[in-house]
């Protein structure tokens, strides 16, 4: 074993973070008030493209929210891609809706447009397109679907902050979208997340189901039943510090890929991920996919070789459809997801933080290389 550490994320908190953080500690307003959450409203959904934005506590609740604002009830189905962080599905089962898995796009790793349409039942209600790994999804095809069956969009962005799809941020590409602030995400306040959009009669569902349900305009009056699912002026100033050197995380994080990619592009049986010429993904994780045939090991294998190297690294997400909350119902509707599973089982992120060093990025791809057949 080395003693060289190197963890797969590293939160990077080096700008005006705890400056701002000790500012909304010394104001009091430590809750779900304070100047920084309207900052960061303001800020994100500015940067978006979008009319709006909300902060909520995290990007599963973002997603659970949306499904609320849209009305979608028990015995609905919703289409999801299966190669994606199970609180896509989850926020489905939560309003009583049924996730339906959609294959992925080898050319994106995003659902797949030309499989969308036999997924389509008179159950369906609307569509989450995840931008998976920072690269975004083929939108206009998606929306274009939606609208020929009446089904709404929502976007799931919580690995792809300010990522281009034809020139256009993710936030704004369908009607709602969600994204998480997690530790490990591109700007990051421990837990949090948002959603953004662009129609205010949506919005003021939003906020009000998110606060406990009390009118806006009448306080302690509850119209509904509601949520709390608040941000924190606290988690709110760490994403304001965030966002404002986002030049620099955004442009760091591109040198590391391009050092990955420079360094990892011709080691037999490595693949990268792909990039559609319409995209310009966000950097979040750095993947790879291991081919056991031509690398001389599985995916699995490796991932324990760089452990011993103190190498830390991340499987890509289980496909959910083989997972017990959603299998037997995904066997039931003899759901086939050859491009989902093949990523699914071969699927390896490499750590990707702001700190990363290029000699860090030169010792892991070396240490990738040597681990492959001689």
């Amino acid at each position: 074993m080395t003693a060289r550490k190197i963890p797969v994320a590293n939160a990077d908190l080096s700008g005006d973070e705890e400056k701002y953080v000790v500012d909304a500690i010394r104001s009091s307003w430590v809750s779900s008030t304070g100047a920084y959450v309207s900052r960061f409203e303001r800020d994100f959904a500015g940067l978006c493209g979008a009319r709006a934005s909300v902060g909520v506590c995290n990007g599963t609740v973002a997603l659970h929210l949306a499904l609320l604002a849209l009305d979608v009830r028990p015995g609905d189905e919703v289409l999801v891609p299966s190669l994606t962080y199970i609180a896509t599905a989850n926020a489905c089962r939560y309003v009583g809706a049924e996730p339906v898995f959609v294959d992925v796009d080898p050319r994106t790793w995003c659902i797949d447009p030309e499989k969308i349409e036999a997924a389509v039942t008179p159950r369906t209600r609307g569509i989450i397109p995840v931008h998976l790994y920072g690269h975004p999804a083929d939108m206009d095809a998606i929306c274009h679907l939606a609208g020929v069956h009446g089904l709404w969009v929502v976007e799931d962005a919580a690995e792809a902050h300010l990522a281009r799809y034809k020139g256009r941020v993710t936030g704004a590409l369908a009607p709602l979208a969600t994204f998480s602030f997690y530790g490990n995400k591109i700007f990051t306040s421990g837990e949090g997340g948002a959603l953004t959009l662009s129609d205010p009669q949506l919005e003021l569902r939003i906020r009000t189901l998110r606060g406990q349900g009390m009118d806006p305009q009448r306080r302690y009056y509850f119209p509904v039943t509601g949520y709390n699912f608040r941000m924190t002026n606290v988690q709110a100033a760490m994403l304001c510090a965030q966002l404002e050197r986002r030049e620099a995380i955004l442009e760091r994080r591109r040198r590391i890929f391009a050092r990955y990619r420079e360094r990892l592009a011709r080691v037999a049986g490595i693949g990268l991920q792909p990039c559609a010429p319409w995209a310009e993904p966000a950097c979040w994780l750095f993947c790879i996919v291991v081919d056991e045939k031509a690398y001389g090991r599985t995916r699995d294998e490796l991932a324990a070789r760089l452990a011993e190297d103190g190498i830390e690294t991340r499987p890509f997400f289980l496909p959910l459809h083989r997972l017990p909350p959603f299998r037997e119902a995904s066997r039931a509707r003899g759901e086939v997801l050859p491009e989902t599973d093949y990523l699914g089982e071969r699927g390896l992120n490499l750590p990707t933080f702001n700190t990363l060093g290029e000699g860090d990025i030169d010792y892991i791809a070396e240490r990738i290389r040597a681990h492959g057949r001689a």
